[in-house]
């Protein structure tokens, strides 16, 4: 079956799906977007993620194309359409197309937005979880606004490059302090060997992960004491276990930091609980 995709009002073959060479998205970076996971055909925690998006565009002074209400049925139906039963749905919004110039275009220029749906591997992905991931850890060079999930990536595709070269899966940022910020396309997590749960508050240095919030929940819920503060890289490596969050991972453990084992090298019991348990305070619609 070929792929679909929302386009500026219009559902197209993903191979006909195009926006205009003046969109401000391709030029400039000058958008945000948000992923959301599709279990069972179904959309895994919308209106938080709706939530951040609408809070990144307002930071960035961009519009809103539709209502939250008619976007909810495209990407509904979005799902659909690419009969995606276990995997992600994709929202781009950029400030629109406008003639090349660095100051916003002008007033009432239409915002463009992109839908797109696949499918992922759940098999795949439980047998990572099963082995675990190793991450590299590098410095960090994004902007100083990596709370507004914008669309200006260029640093993070390095560091993901930089981690598949050196045979890991994901790369942790270190800030000039030594602090670990973030994943390049995850929330970072360590559980100490007191058994303290540790991650970084979600202040301006980092995202606000959707994933991170569910599992604060599950963590409450649970009545375990967790801890939101900077940690270290030599933290990190000493830490019990450690695992990270994001929408098409849920919660996947940390195996290796650096080529240095965590634990006993083998996904913590915890990091492996919280991913059974993610689901159940997850939000379906």
């Amino acid at each position: 079956m070929s792929r679909i995709a929302y386009v500026n009002g219009r559902y197209r073959p993903h191979r006909d799906a195009r926006v205009h060479v003046e969109d401000r998205g391709y030029q400039f970076a000058d958008g945000v977007y948000e992923v959301c996971e599709v279990r069972e055909a179904r959309l895994v925690d919308e209106r938080r993620h709706m939530a951040r998006l609408v809070r990144s565009l307002g930071e960035l002074r961009i519009g809103l194309p539709m209502p939250l209400s008619a976007l909810s049925v495209v990407l509904h139906e979005t799902v659909r359409r690419n009969r995606v039963r276990n995997g992600i749905v994709y929202v781009e919004i950029t400030r629109g197309v406008a003639r090349r110039d660095f100051a916003f275009p002008p007033p009432g220029t239409t915002p463009s937005i992109v839908v797109t749906a696949r499918s992922l591997d759940s098999a795949k992905a439980e047998n990572t979880a099963a082995e675990g991931i190793a991450v590299i850890t590098l410095a960090e060079t994004r902007w100083a606004r990596p709370d507004i999930k914008s669309v200006s990536l260029l640093p993070n595709v390095l560091a993901k490059q930089a981690a598949r070269e050196a045979g890991a899966r994901e790369a942790w940022l270190v800030d000039a302090h030594g602090f670990v910020t973030e994943g390049a396309s995850s929330n970072a997590w360590i559980i100490t060997a007191g058994g303290e749960v540790v991650t970084r508050p979600a202040d301006h240095s980092i995202l606000s992960g959707i994933s991170r919030a569910v599992v604060l929940d599950a963590l409450a819920a649970k009545g375990l004491p967790f801890t939101e503060r900077p940690f270290t890289v030599a933290e990190a490596k000493a830490a019990r276990e450690a695992f990270i969050t994001a929408a098409s991972q849920i919660v996947q453990p940390v195996v290796s930091i650096d080529g240095t084992p965590v634990g006993d090298g083998r996904p913590g019991p915890l990091a492996l609980m919280l991913r059974r348990e993610f689901h159940r305070h997850a939000e379906f619609t």
